[in-house]
């Protein structure tokens, strides 16, 4: 995965709490989207389905699959590619190998040296770890580099930014910092990686290292490799620096498929390269240059666990660094298998997860597209005894994902005209390993995920993962010293009968072009929390042995991630009507309305409160004379902002997601069956409606992203933004624009509303 690993269950709100409970499908007469006499006869293909998942296969493949370097571009990432089409068409699939041309630049060459007041030369290197028996085999492995960097040979003064955030840049200001014709260094995390060297060079910096801080990743919260799973002294985390927040895939084709004719940008005009050479570095390289550093401590919330005194500079440590590269089009290989619907063929339940690694991969991400090969392999057994899906199944395995989600992105804009017309839902994975469920997605799809992780039984503690999730966020809510308010509506959620809610989606992974740039309704699904595997993240040290010992021994969760999925896509394959609730929904985006009208009051107060204290000089009379830090800058005023029309949207569709919930309950009730023309209608009128919340337009200044629920943070990369055109508005202050966005999302909403009317009309008459 190009992420990072989320919170658990990922950015959740209030949303769903007022949700009717979840519907256990030991205890309900029928499972959402099926009828009572067709309920039992779906769990019986679930107990079958089952049956064929194999633990020691999970293995097999992640052994086989890890045994090379498996980058873009390399000879074991295409072999991996063709191994598994044998083994789709083995399984019964159509399955086809889907090619496509995308820019993928690799180091010719990489240094970095500390040239004063000390001579230094980073390793750049991981050297092999005794006991892992891949990581030594590092032929056809590329140095640790971060893709889409620009070249350069660039020297300068050193400034540390903490994690390179914008709040960072306003605290350097504070303290009289400039980074404009100077290096940044920065540490991982606090944001996505690609936003580091932006920022950096928006404020003048010429160069940009990035290293991984033991706080993090590293010793601080764990013995490290191999004695235990996090980052050893010279991990460095790869990945990919691409502006991913204004579009995903081949930087040369925005909104087009990367095909062999297609036509391309010059790579002058590529919007998503950046604009200075970009390197990332271990935390025994990163020590030399830290420890160099003078100028003002850092505030504590800087500091990491490298055994120094942090701190700012700028200097007197100067570095050199150097970026060349092979600026060239490599081949990128995506495993599309298909097995045609039954009655429905055309309505596509489609299911995804990446092949490719940084390097070896074994947990990212061949621990989810393990899984996913469980799944086929247990579908394929179905199909041997005679059942077939009702509607059409596309398993698709992706290739590219690390540098930019290259290769789900161009097989959907190659097909986005097929998938708007088609596809009913995108199930997504990635990594996987031991812990509690985590699920994401469209909200429409949360009473599904509820009902079926009340079905599947946690390898560890034989309760149901929903059960076990339940427990983890009461004990959250409990033992949390200052819990915030999402912390505690999550524990009261998971102590009633309320559906346990899930996150919104920023980027991060495949899910991306389905739902942000063509609104097709969307899950992303995995088991984390437990395992030790995040020390490792996008280094050679991500191997099968370090998985086997720290992610998933017995590929327990591998199993249980292939039911979760498995049982999920399933019933949206066989369901009587597509099985989606809008109640959950209808609750998860009031409370994004609610969000944005505190948003704006905070806004308002801070911006009142700070005037207020720079005319007192409140800030001088509390700083340290001896340490000055200067007073935040002002802010403008917040006018009145008009959010009736999103208030007045949301009471609507309140209404409706209630009246189409209950006609689909009381149709249920009374035993009425649709007829094949009337299901074909209500399920044409579901299809579409996930893209009634997109918009043509896309967002401001990123028109690629058009869903106006859920995107990934301008300035937060990976991070949900819900109402992304109305909140980055208000947050980034440009109140013309705030007001546009009000009325474009709340006509959004009533058409939504219209949709989900008309299916209401439906099922009463």
């Amino acid at each position: 995965m190009i992420k990072k690993l989320s919170t658990l269950i990922g950015t959740l709100t209030c949303a769903g709490l007022a949700a009717a409970g979840p519907m256990d499908q030991a205890t309900s007469a029928a499972m959402l989207g099926f009828s009572a006499a067709h309920s039992p006869d779906e769990q019986a293909v679930e107990r079958r389905f089952d049956a064929d998942l194999n633990a020691a296969e999970l293995r097999e493949w992640m052994q086989t699959m890890a045994s090379e370097p498996n980058q873009v571009g390399s000879a074991h990432d295409k072999a991996n590619a063709e191994f598994m089409l044998h083994k789709f068409r083995d399984w019964g699939w159509d399955a086809s190998i889907e090619t496509f041309s995308v820019l993928y630049p690799i180091p010719k060459h990489i240094s970095l040296q500390l040239i004063a007041p000390k001579q230094f030369t980073a390793r750049l290197h991981e050297p092999a770890i005794k006991g892992d028996a891949t990581s030594d085999k590092s032929a056809g492995a590329l140095p640790p580099y971060n893709v889409y960097g620009a070249d350069g040979d660039v020297s300068g003064e050193l400034v540390y930014a903490n994690y390179g955030m914008p709040e960072d840049y306003k605290e350097l200001d504070r303290r009289g910092v400039s980074v404009k014709g100077k290096i940044v260094i920065a540490r991982y995390r606090g944001g996505w990686r690609g936003l580091k060297p932006k920022l950096a060079a928006e404020h003048g910096a010429i160069g940009c290292v990035i290293y991984s801080d033991p706080r993090d990743d590293g010793y601080f919260l764990g013995d490290a490799y191999p004695l235990g799973g996090w980052r050893p002294a010279d991990g460095v985390q790869r990945g990919s620096v691409a502006d991913i927040p204004i579009y995903s895939g081949d930087p040369l084709t925005p909104g087009v498929g990367a095909t062999a004719d297609a036509q391309r940008l010059p790579l002058s005009e590529a919007k998503t390269l950046m604009k200075i050479p970009v390197l990332p570095i271990s935390y025994a390289d990163a020590q030399p240059l830290l420890a160099a550093l003078s100028g003002p401590v850092a505030p504590a919330s800087w500091r990491g666990a490298l055994p120094i005194t942090y701190h700012i500079g700028p200097g007197p440590a100067k570095v050199h660094m150097q970026v060349q590269s092979d600026w060239s089009l490599k081949p990128i290989y995506d495993v599309i298998a298909r097995i045609p619907g039954s009655e429905l063929p055309d309505e596509w339940v489609v299911r995804g997860n990446h092949h490719d690694g940084w390097v070896f991969g074994a947990w990212d991400p061949l621990s989810g597209n393990s899984a996913l090969m469980a799944e086929a392999k247990a579908i394929g057994a179905l199909l041997k005894t005679g059942w077939r899906p009702r509607r059409t199944l596309v398993y698709a395995s992706w290739d590219g994902e690390e540098p930019g989600l290259l290769g789900s992105t161009e097989w959907v804009e190659t097909h986005a005209q097929e998938l708007k017309r088609h596809a009913v839902v995108y199930v997504n994975s990635d990594t996987n390993a031991r812990g509690f469920l985590q699920a994401n997605g469209s909200h429409s799809l949360q009473r599904l995920v509820n009902e079926v992780s009340a079905g599947i039984r946690d390898p560890e503690t034989d309760a149901s993962v929903q059960a076990r999730l339940r427990a983890k966020l009461r004990v959250d809510a409990f033992q949390t010293l200052a819990p915030d308010e999402q912390v505690k509506r999550l524990g009261q959620a998971a102590a009633s009968a309320a559906d346990v809610p899930i996150g919104a989606l920023g980027s991060g992974s495949d899910y991306t072009p389905f739902l942000q740039h063509l609104g097709i309704a969307t899950l992303d699904l995995s088991y984390e929390g437990e395992a030790d595997n995040e020390g490792v993240y996008h280094s050679i040290y991500d191997s099968f042995d370090h998985f086997v010992r720290f992610g998933d021994p017995g590929f327990v969760y591998g199993i249980a991630e292939a039911q979760t999925v498995g049982h999920l896509i399933l019933r949206v394959a066989d369901a009587d009507v597509l099985p989606l609730q809008f109640s959950d929904a209808a609750e998860a985006f009031d409370g994004y309305v609610h969000e944005l009208h505190k948003l704006a009051y905070d806004e308002g107060e801070h911006a009142q409160t700070l005037e207020e204290l720079r005319r007192a000089h409140a800030f001088e009379l509390a700083s340290d004379p001896t340490r000055p830090v200067g007073p935040p800058a002002s802010e403008a005023e917040v006018p009145y902002l008009n959010l009736a029309p999103l208030d007045d949207a949301m009471a609507r569709l309140k209404r409706s997601a209630r009246a189409y919930d209950q006609a689909l309950a009381d149709a249920d009730a009374k035993g009425v069956a649709l007829d094949a023309a009337q299901r074909g209608q209500l399920d044409t009128v579901l299809q579409g409606v996930e893209q009634a919340l997109t918009s043509d337009d896309g967002l401001p200044g990123r028109p690629w992203y058009k869903h106006l629920i859920y995107a990934p943070g301008l300035y937060t990369g990976y991070g949900a933004k819900t109402i992304p055109g109305v909140r980055e508005a208000i947050e980034q202050r440009r109140w013309d624009e705030t007001a546009q966005y009000i009325g474009i999302t709340a006509r959004a909403i009533e058409n939504y509303c219209d949709r989900l009317d008309a299916a209401t009309a439906l099922l009463r008459h």
